[in-house]
């Protein structure tokens, strides 16, 4: 009996090392940034074997132990965060390191000079769906290491335009990993077999117009006037403002819900709110806010704090949380616009010549 041939080999695949060895598109002469990324898909692809696992390897346990945001700990927040500490030393490129699971930054390097990249990361995104086997994510962020010193707090703390890299990795149906160098945005998904991360998702672009949002809607009461103008009309739909019908999304890991974003458009908020007085919002600039931020600009997104460009916010403290709206370009001017009006003391709900387009953006 003839036997069917399973499906061919793809021979012009692009894989990570060669999209990045591209100086067209990869990070142009630094072969060090290259090497470094390479490295963190490593890591990646670890953690998305042990990720895997889940509950056959005791998985998807919660710890008695708190991070420094208060937050209980899952077993994989741990071992995440110390898979990436060990890969990122073992690379020799990295000469400090951030993470969301620590209090302070991390000094790996003893001589200054000698390794060139700062890396800000959250190991483990969306870590409370875990238990309930939904996708979640990793967040990274690479700014070059001081040259003539031994990188200190100060050195972590600039804003998110300086990034020289970003991205994050989606661990789902399959593992995807979705970086940027300041060359557009380009998603990698893991061939398993031979354990590549090959480029499926060139030059990612964000649909300027949407019809989905994404946000937390347990917290409606706690939300600012322009926030609830906003969503209010979105759930009003075809018969009000807006002319069109609207869908709600919400996955609880921001790498779920960008990478959604980034697929097919739509706009993600975490806004300031009245929950607690003491947290200027809720997700972190230099861990989520920053690295997402580069992604979805130069994929043709907008992000905000919906007040100021988020990439322009001179960070105070490694763990600075910021209100987020981020996604396709005119919902993102929109929310903008209704919060410029609320803040100049006109009635949120008036239609004033204000609201015409415009933004710090342009």
């Amino acid at each position: 009996m003839k036997m069917e041939s399973g499906p061919e080999m793809k021979t012009d695949r692009i894989t990570l090392a060669h999209f990045l060895a591209d100086p067209a598109q990869g990070p142009a002469k630094d072969s060090q940034l290259a090497e470094l990324l390479e490295g963190i898909a490593g890591t990646v692809e670890a953690l998305s074997g042990m990720i895997a696992q889940g509950a056959l390897a005791e998985m998807t346990g919660k710890l008695q132990s708190r991070n420094v945001q208060g937050e209980v700990q899952m077993k994989l927040d741990v071992l995440s965060n110390d898979l990436f500490i060990e890969r990122l030393k073992h690379t020799g490129l990295v000469q400090g390191l951030a993470s969301e699971e620590m209090d302070d930054a991390l000094l790996l390097a003893t001589e200054a000079g000698t390794s060139p990249f700062l890396v800000i990361f959250d190991p483990l995104d969306g870590s409370s769906n875990v238990a309930v086997n939904v996708s979640i994510g990793s967040i990274f962020s690479v700014l070059a290491a001081p040259g003539d010193h031994l990188a200190e707090t100060g050195d972590y703390l600039r804003a998110g335009k300086h990034q020289l890299a970003a991205g994050y990795a989606l661990y789902g149906p399959s593992t995807m990993l979705v970086i940027t160098v300041g060359k557009g945005t380009h998603g990698f998904t893991l061939d398993r077999e031979s354990r590549d991360f090959v480029l499926t998702h060139p030059a990612i672009r964000i649909p300027e117009d949407t019809a989905e949002f994404a946000i937390n809607a347990s917290n409606e009461r706690f939300w600012e006037p322009p926030v609830k103008r906003y969503i209010n009309e979105c759930k009003a739909g075809a018969s009000d403002v807006r002319a069109k019908d609207f869908n709600m999304r919400w996955v609880a890991s921001m790498v779920a819900d960008i990478h959604r974003i980034l697929m097919r458009g739509g706009i993600y908020l975490y806004p300031r709110d009245s929950k607690d007085m003491s947290k200027p919002g809720r997700l972190r600039l230099m861990y989520e806010a920053n690295p997402m931020g580069m992604l979805v600009e130069q994929a043709g997104g907008l992000a905000s704090t919906c007040r100021e460009r988020i990439l322009e916010i001179e960070p105070q403290e490694l763990h600075q949380r910021v209100p987020i709206a981020m996604g396709s370009r005119n919902e993102v001017l929109k929310v903008e616009r209704y919060h410029e009006g609320y803040d100049s003391g006109h009635d949120e709900n008036e239609a004033l010549p204000l609201f015409s387009d415009r933004s710090f953006y342009i």
